[in-house]
């Protein structure tokens, strides 16, 4: 009796997130977003910080934002959870900078195969959409409190 069941190999959590870092640090992506690891001795890859610069003839055009991205032990099968420290006034992004998934596509339908790049990609072209063009911005270099 034939299967039609196909088995598909799961990458452990630690190989995903060493690809994700390989790809960050080989710069196979256009300059406009940048990602690593927090600390060096972050052995478990769970704290990322991240950079975005703001795309041209937008309110955010010239602009560096840091973010940080926290991976729990159930990513990939979760999303990673992202948050700005550069204060930012952009859809989807609430009063302490973290931001709400359904915002973005990457994160409202977040599957394995999605990366923290992708991630940020989305996150900067929405700083493009319509909705967004006309929102004052904070002074440069504001940020949001610790937490």
């Amino acid at each position: 009796m034939a299967s039609n069941f196909q088995s598909r190999t799961v990458v452990p959590r630690s190989f995903k997130l060493l690809e994700e870092l390989e790809a960050a640090q080989k710069g196979h992506h256009e300059g406009s977003v940048s990602w690593g690891l927090e600390a060096n001795d972050d052995m478990s890859l769970s704290r990322w910080v991240c950079m975005i610069i703001g795309p041209s003839r937008t309110p955010y055009e010239g602009r560096i934002y840091t973010l940080k991205i926290h991976c729990s032990d159930r990513y990939p099968e979760e999303p990673p959870c992202v948050r700005f420290q550069t204060r930012i006034n952009l859809t989807g992004v609430a009063a302490n900078g973290s931001i709400d998934s359904k915002y973005i596509p990457a994160l409202r339908n977040w599957n394995r195969d999605l990366s923290i790049h992708q991630v940020l990609t989305e996150i900067r072209s929405s700083m493009s959409l319509k909705e967004n063009a006309k929102l004052s911005q904070p002074s440069e270099g504001a940020v949001y409190p610790s937490q």
